[in-house]
C-alpha cells in the first residue's frame, strides 16, 4: 500500500480506540426521520456527497508508532448500508435501534454503517452508527448541515474533505500555545542587541513576567482542582457493566418552551436542559434508596473548544475529528425544589464557562494513545470515575433540512459512555423542537423510558 493511501491518526482521534472496551464501544449513533426516503435516493446521496470525506473509505490500523488510516482496498458502499424492511412502530423501532448499539461494527471495514427502514411507522428511519475516531457529534453535525439544505430543490453547494495529516503542526502549534500560555516572550523594545533581557526592564517587561506569573499559577491552580475532585457517591449508576445496553428517545417538546423558562429565572437553556437530567437522576437515586445528603454526582458534559485552539490546530468548517474538551458539572441531586436545582446548575456551569478544564481534559485525552498500554486505565479512571452520566448536548439547525430531497423530521443521536460510565442522556434541537434520547447498560437502567418521562417532567414544576 503505498504513502498515500495511509496516514497517521491524530492523538485525539486514536485516544477513542485506546479507550475502547467490549462492553462499552466508543460509537456514535445517529437517527434521523426522513420522509419518503427511498434506497435509490440514499445511495446516490451517499455516492456523491457522503464519500467525498476521503476519511471514509479509511480503516484505523494498529502499526507502530501508533494507529494509521488505511484505504479500504475493496471498499463497496454495499457494504456500507443495510435496507431493512418491514413497517416497525415507535416500540419496536426502539428495540431495533437497541439491538444495534450492541452489534459490534467489522473491524476489516472502515467502522462506520447506515441502516435504512423506508416503511418505519412516522417515516424512513435512517440510522448511522460511527466509531468515535472518525468525528465527534458537532463535526458530524456539520456533516449533515453541509449536505442538508433548506430547501428540496438546493444541492449543497460546498462539501467533503480530502484526509491529510499534518502531524507536525500539531508539534509546531503546541510550541506556540505553550509559549502564549507562559507569556515567555517579552516584549522586543525590551531585549538588548545580544538577546538578554534587562534586569531593570520596563513596565512591558513587568506586565509580562506578571502574565506569565499568574498563567502558570492558573494552570497549576486548574489541573490541581481537576485532577482532586471528587468521585462519584457509589450508587445504582455505578455498578459493573453488563455490556447490554437499551436506548429509548422522547417525543419533540418546543423549544419555546424551555426558552420561557430560562427567560423567566434568568439562567440559559442550557441550564434548563441539566436540571431536567438531574430531577431524573434524583428520581432515580430517591428510588433506590440513596442517602441524597451525601450523594456526590456529576455530569461528564462535552464542551466544543474549537475557538479556543490556537491557529496552528483551529480546524477548518466541514474537518472531521474530534475538537471537544469535558466538564464534569455536579447535579443538585440534593435539591428539594426545581428552582434550587436549576440556580445551582447555573451557578456551577458558571464557574466552568471561565475555566480551563475543557482544554486540559482534551489534552488529557488525547495522551491516552501515547502513554504505554498499561498506564491507559488509570488515566481513564481519572476521567471517568468523577462522572455518573455522560450528558450531551447538540444544537441543530433553525429551520427545517432536506436529504436527498426529502425531508427531515426528526434529529436524534445517543453520546458513547467511556470508563465506567453506563448512562448517556442526548439532547438536540432541531426545527424549533427538542428531544431527549438516554441509552443505559441494563445494570444500571432496566426501564429508560422511565427516565425520560422524568425529564420531561420536571418542565412541569417551574413557574410560567
Amino acid at each position: 500500500m503505498s504513502q498515500k493511501e495511509s496516514h497517521l491518526l491524530l492523538p485525539v482521534d486514536s485516544a477513542w480506540l485506546a479507550l475502547e472496551r467490549p462492553e462499552n464501544p466508543m460509537t456514535i449513533t445517529v437517527m434521523l426521520r426522513v420522509e419518503g426516503l427511498t434506497e435509490a435516493r440514499l445511495l446516490e446521496f451517499l455516492r456523491i456527497y457522503w464519500l467525498a470525506w476521503e476519511r471514509f473509505r479509511y480503516i484505523p490500523v494498529r502499526r507502530a508508532p501508533g494507529w494509521w488510516w488505511e484505504e479500504d482496498p475493496v471498499f463497496s458502499l454495499h457494504h456500507h448500508l443495510e435496507v431493512v424492511g418491514g413497517q416497525l412502530d415507535r416500540q419496536a423501532l426502539q428495540d431495533w435501534v437497541s439491538a444495534r448499539l450492541n452489534q459490534p461494527l467489522p473491524t476489516y471495514r472502515p467502522l462506520w454503517k447506515f441502516w435504512l427502514l423506508p416503511d418505519a411507522e412516522g417515516g424512513a428511519a435512517l440510522l448511522l452508527r460511527m466509531h468515535h475516531c472518525y468525528a465527534d457529534g458537532l463535526s458530524l453535525q456539520g456533516i449533515f448541515d453541509r449536505l442538508c439544505p433548506p430547501s428540496p430543490q438546493q444541492a449543497p453547494v460546498l462539501y467533503g474533505a480530502s484526509e491529510q495529516a499534518d502531524t507536525g503542526r500539531w508539534g509546531r502549534a503546541a510550541n506556540a500555545w505553550l509559549r502564549e500560555l507562559t507569556a515567555s516572550e517579552w516584549p522586543r523594545e525590551e531585549v538588548g542587541p545580544g538577546g538578554d533581557i534587562p534586569r531593570n526592564g520596563g513596565t512591558a517587561s513587568r506586565n509580562a513576567l506578571e502574565r506569565a506569573t499568574w498563567k502558570s499559577l492558573k494552570l497549576v491552580n486548574e489541573l490541581s482542582q481537576f485532577l482532586v475532585e471528587p468521585e462519584d457517591t457509589d450508587s445504582s449508576l455505578k455498578r459493573s457493566l453488563l455490556g447490554r445496553r437499551q436506548c429509548r428517545w422522547s417525543q419533540p417538546v418546543e423549544l419555546e418552551r424551555f426558552r420561557r423558562i430560562a427567560t423567566h429565572t434568568g439562567v440559559t437553556i442550557n441550564d434548563v436542559l441539566l436540571s431536567c437530567v438531574a430531577s431524573a437522576v434524583r428520581n432515580r437515586l430517591v428510588a433506590d434508596d440513596t442517602d441524597m445528603d451525601e450523594a456526590v454526582l456529576h455530569a461528564a458534559v462535552p464542551v466544543d473548544i474549537r475557538n479556543r485552539l490556537p491557529e496552528g490546530v483551529k480546524p477548518e468548517p466541514g474537518t472531521l475529528g474530534n475538537y471537544f474538551g469535558t466538564v464534569f458539572v455536579p447535579l443538585p441531586v440534593d435539591g428539594e425544589s426545581a428552582l434550587e436545582r436549576l440556580f445551582r446548575i447555573k451557578h456551577e456551569t458558571r464557574k466552568l464557562k471561565k475555566s480551563w478544564q475543557p482544554g486540559l481534559s482534551w489534552a488529557l485525552t488525547g495522551s491516552a494513545s501515547l502513554i504505554p498500554e498499561a498506564w491507559r486505565q488509570p488515566v481513564a479512571d481519572l476521567f471517568y470515575r468523577k462522572a455518573s452520566a455522560v450528558v450531551s448536548n447538540v444544537p441543530g439547525t433553525r429551520e427545517q433540512r432536506y436529504l436527498a430531497g426529502c425531508r427531515i423530521l426528526e434529529q436524534m443521536f445517543w453520546v458513547p459512555q467511556a470508563g465506567d460510565i453506563g448512562l448517556g442522556v442526548s439532547i438536540v434541537s432541531y426545527a424549533g423542537q427538542v428531544q431527549f434520547g438516554v441509552v443505559a447498560d441494563e445494570a444500571v437502567m432496566a426501564d429508560p423510558e422511565c427516565f425520560l418521562d422524568d425529564c420531561l417532567q420536571e418542565l412541569e414544576c417551574f413557574p410560567l
